[in-house]
This record gives structure tokens, sequence and C-alpha cells, in this order.
């Protein structure tokens, strides 16, 4: 795992524009995701800088990487997990190979067959390849976004980076979008391809990026997931689940250092761990819980590391710590992520650093394979669709008139209201009635369905629990789940890999229809009989807490001055409405609501503003924020 920053000029390069110490700057300051080994590249048309973390050849992996007497040079952040296979490939076709690395078999393969290359690809990856002699650029993003880029146009070219810290570097402070603000709101972090500074886009996963000095940019899509349900037995679907899963996490495991795994106490990291354990026996296992009773997966996780026979090492979280490495966090994420679970993720990855530098996790099984309780209703919601259209219109405006706090409202609204308008995805917190209240400047052309319309619009022929799934794809998976699994890992120099997200499982679990995922009133069912007989019992349909954090209780104690303390200082007051925000903690301390989600989502913003807006921290240092 690494980082990589880069430019590509329009015309010759300008040394006093583009001098190598700005291109030194942008790539230290993501020294985290590369510490052992950097590197520069530079001709006339293009500047390459690179931070490695080593991982397969550890002696010949050094970037940028040239090939082809020097024709094409790669910056390569990730793994490819079927390198030794093309590799053999490409061999027999006679071509020659001066290191063992994955990122040199990019480059032959990009040689042999250009952009078509990256279609060949397993793996998780972000790279920019250029061709001096051809003066193009090929850049590209593996199919579910696990690793980051970003990238900037201006006149003079176009920038790129792993994180998008490295490209403001030189701006005088990160201009907000308020488009991609009031969107945050809504989801609790910036949709995709959209960041939170103007100007800063996103390459989205499954695309690519070609490029001539002074010509156009152009990006296509390479692959796009699909759902192609198909009749068949359980027992069909569990066997493919097994087998597929485990050639997986067998590819996952190959390594020249030590992997561990995360393991929590869903069947998710558990069949993980269970499978890797046939490939490493001695695999090491890491867990994270809080002090709060109710809070901590530890003795869930030691139980079922005991019975899987691995070693589990754990760590418990303070306040004290989760305030103080709050700030750092932030900065990692580069715009802000109100995923609680981020905090915990941070804290589990710093324990696992200390023993490898590999971790395998299992992000990705819920959205391939039907794992939120959400998937589930669309069934209990079936019922409403057989009303007139005139009666679900009366049953949603009188129960839009009662109560808040009266049982069954949501139940009410939610079945009356058509799937595109209600589900944006596995978070939703301010709708934008109350974004007027929240925002300042609340812009009425800016609406959520303007992320997830064409989602819609392209899933129109699924079934309700595959446009969930497909929405969140799309959303919550690439815009929160992978971007905190990336960055609190990588802020510990620490690769994660994730075995569910790889194209071939993908197309297994496209091919299960909707009654093998959520039968038998549960989630994940085909995938939790795949896993009986591997995983202890006690795990197979047990509920995952999945990183719970107590910000709803730590809200109304240990964190509420803080709290207060954090709007009250916070130069947002042009973009926050506080006295509404105020509101919201204080019904929270009262009981009249639980809005810890609603009042965490708007902390973040405030810290990572005050990071990144108000430049309370050096780029060049770790952030420090007082509580």
């Amino acid at each position: 795992m690494c980082g990589f920053v880069g430019f590509l000029s329009n015309k010759a390069l300008e040394p006093q524009k583009h001098d190598q110490n700005q291109m030194i700057e942008r790539t230290e300051i993501i020294t985290h995701r590369g510490p052992d080994d950097q590197g520069f590249y530079t001709d006339d048309t293009v500047q390459l800088g690179f931070r490695r973390l080593s991982i397969i050849d550890l002696e010949g992996g050094h970037q940028p990487l040239s090939y082809s007497d020097g024709r094409y040079t790669i910056i390569f952040n990730g793994e490819i997990y079927n390198y030794l296979e093309i590799k053999k490939q490409l061999e027999a076709e006679g071509m020659a190979f001066q290191t063992t690395s994955d990122t040199e078999v990019i480059l032959a393969l990009y040689a042999k067959k250009g952009e078509e290359a990256v279609k060949e690809l397993r793996g998780m990856f972000g790279f920019v390849i250029w061709d001096k002699e051809d003066r193009k650029l090929f850049a590209a993003r593996d199919p579910f976004g696990i690793k980051p880029f970003y990238f900037m146009e201006t006149e003079d070219g176009i920038f790129f980076a792993s994180e998008k810290k490295s490209l403001l570097i030189g701006k005088d402070k990160d201009e907000i979008s308020a488009q991609a603000l009031q969107h945050y709101l809504t989801f609790q972090f910036v949709p995709e391809p959209a960041s939170m500074s103007q100007g800063i886009k996103r390459l989205e996963p499954g695309h690519f990026i070609s490029k001539k000095p002074g010509e156009a940019l152009h990006i296509a899509s390479y692959w796009k997931p699909e759902f192609r349900p198909r009749p068949q037995s359980l027992d069909e679907a569990t066997s493919k689940i097994r087998e597929v899963l485990t050639d997986s996490v067998k590819m996952h495991m190959r390594s020249d250092v030590p992997v561990g795994a995360f393991l929590s106490s869903g069947i998710d990291s558990t069949s993980i761990v269970a499978l890797a354990k046939e490939f490493h026996p001695s695999i090491l296992t890491f867990t994270v819980g809080f002090e709060r009773e109710g809070y901590s997966e530890i003795d869930i996780a030691k139980d079922s590391a005991e019975k899987l026979g691995v070693a589990n090492i754990h760590t418990v979280i303070t306040p004290e710590a989760f305030v103080k490495e709050l700030p750092k966090i932030i900065w990692h994420m580069d715009d802000p992520v109100a995923d609680p679970a981020a905090i915990p993720l941070y804290f589990v990855a710093q324990e696992a650093a200390k023993h490898v530098k590999v971790v395998l996790s299992g992000e990705g099984a819920d959205e391939l394979f039907g794992g939120y309780n959400i998937y589930r209703e669309p069934l209990a919601l079936n019922w409403f669709q057989h009303l007139p259209k005139a009666a679900r219109g009366l049953i949603r405006a009188t129960a839009s008139r009662l109560p808040d706090t009266m049982k069954g409202k949501s139940y009410l609204i939610r079945g009356t209201t058509p799937m595109k308008e209600r589900y944006i995805g596995n978070a939703f917190m301010f709708d934008e009635g109350e974004k007027r209240f929240v925002l300042k400047d609340f812009n009425e052309n800016t609406h959520f369905t303007q992320v997830t319309e064409a989602l819609y619009r392209n899933s129109s022929t699924y079934q309700d629990v595959e446009k969930m799934q497909y929405v969140d794809l799309h959303t919550w998976l690439r815009g929160d789940i992978l971007v905190k699994a990336d960055r609190m890992t990588m802020a510990h120099s620490l690769e994660l890999r994730v075995p569910f997200l790889d194209k071939e499982v993908f197309e297994v679990a496209a091919s299960i229809p909707a009654e093998l995922k959520t039968a038998n009133k549960t989630t994940k069912y085909a995938l939790r009989e795949a896993m009986r007989g591997i995983v202890p019992e006690s795990i197979l349909y047990r509920k995952k807490l999945g990183f719970p954090v107590p910000i709803r209780v730590w809200l109304k104690n240990e964190l509420y001055e803080w709290a207060r303390t954090i709007i009250r200082e916070s130069a947002t007051d042009d973009l926050i409405n506080k006295s509404y925000v105020y509101k919201l903690l204080d019904d929270h301390l009262h009981d009249k609501q639980d809005n810890s989600r609603k009042i965490w989502t708007i902390l973040v913003f405030m810290i990572w503003h005050k990071i990144y807006v108000e430049d309370q921290i050096s780029f060049q240092k770790e952030p420090q924020l007082q509580s």
C-alpha cells in the first residue's frame, strides 16, 4: 500500500511554477501511506511523486517504476492479487520482467493491451501510467473504490493524488463547495465524484482517465456492478459462495510480510478469519471496544478466536483518548465523514500496526450479500403497494401530522413513500426541510435526489432489494465504508485488504435471488448458510454490533460540554445556524429525541472546518485541537 502525487502539464513544464520542492512537499504530506521508501520522476511534461509501503518484492518494487526501456512509467497504490497468473501468461508471450512485483505486471500488461489491460486486473488499485513516446497519461481506479484517487484540473494541466491534502498544497485555503456541504448533511459524507473542495474531484470506481498535454480530459467506465439474480437452490448458492470466497481469501493472503485480520462479533470478519486460518494457521486477530457496557465486541471476539484456534489482541478506548485523537482522525479523512465507526477502526488499526503490515477485513459483505436490516423493509412494506394511490397519499398526509414520538409514524410514512424518495443509502441524517434550519444559505435547487436519481434509473428493472444494494454500492460503500477503511488503516501505515470486494465474489453474489438473501427472517441468509461448519455456531446468526460507538450516551455526559465548546468556537457562523445546533444538543440531553448522529455530523464538519478552512494546523505536522 502506498501513496502517489503527480502533475501532467498542458505545455512544457515551467520550473519556477511547478518546482520539485512543491512536489516533494505534496509527497511528504502522505508519508503515512508509505514510510518505507520514496521516489520521483520528472521530464518536460510530467512530475510524479511516490511514497511506498513495501508489501511485495521488498527489494525490487521501488517506484516510480519504468518499463520497456523507459517508455512507460507508473506510480501505483494497491495490490493486484492475480499478478502471478498474468505474469505467467505474459512471459509465455515473450515479455520479460526485471522485478517480482505486481507493479511491473501492470506496466507490462498495459504495454501489451493498452486501456483494455485494466479489465484483467483483480485487486484494489489507483495508478497512473505515463507513456512518454505517445505522450499520453492513463490512470485507473479499482472497480469498488477500495483505493482513493483525487484529481484537479487547472489551466496549467491536471494534478492527481491518493489523498486530497496533497492537492491543497499551494492553495490559500480549502474552498468549500456549497452543494457538497448540503449533500454531506444528508448522507454524512460527500457523495462521489465530488469532494468538499471546489475544483477537486474523485475518479469514480471502475473508471479510467486518459489525457494528452493540451487536450481534453477523457473519463470512461471499464466496469459496472450489475445484479443478475437467477433461480437456484440454497445448496447451489452456498456451494458457490464457499468456493469463491475461499479462493478470494487465498488470493488476498499473497504477501511478503505478515498478514493479520480484524475480528468483530459478526459473521463477516469471522468468516474471513476462519478461511484465512486454513492458509495461515498462526494468523493474529485484532479487536477493539469501549469501556461502557454494551459497546464492546471484545468478549465475543475473544471467544470466537479461541474456538477458531487463533490469537486475539484487543484494545479498549476511553472517552479521553477518543477526544484527543479525533482531530487527527478527521485530518486523515481529507473530507468530513461523520461515521462514528471510524474512531474504533482507527484505534484497532493502531494496535494491529504494532504487529503486522497487512490486515484482512470484512467490508463489502453487507452490500453484496444483503446484510443490512433495512434490506428486509420492502417485504414489510409490500402491502402498502396494494392500496390505491389516493389512499396511500391520505395515510401519508395523516401520519405526517402525528407527533414524532408516536409509535408507528415512521412506518406509515415510509410505507407510503416511493422507494426512490425514502431510501438514499444506509445513512439519512437531515432531510431537505431540516437542512433549511441548519444552513444559513440553503439552496432550493440542491436536492439529495440529484445523487440518487440516476442510480434508480439505472436499476429500474431490479427488485427492491437489489435496488437498495445498487444504491449502497454507489453511495454508502464508496463514500463511507471504504473511505474510513483506507484512511484509518493508512494513518498507521497498515494495508487493509477486503476479500469480499472481489470481482469474482461479486459475480456470485449478484446471481443470488433476493429470497435467498433475506430469507428465514434474517439477513445474508445464503452467506450464513455457506459458512455453516466453518465459523463457530454462536456467530452464525448473531447480530453484529459493527464497531459500536457510545456517541448517544457520551453526548449527554462526558462529551456534552466538549460539544458545546466545539460549536461555540467554530468559525462556521456564516454557514451553520448555531442556535439550531444548540437546540439539537439540548433536546438530546433532555431525552426529547435521539439527535446524536445529527449532532455528530455537524461536529465533525466543524472540526474539519477548523483544520482545513481556518488553517489551525500546518499540513506538515500532525494536527492538534484543544478540547
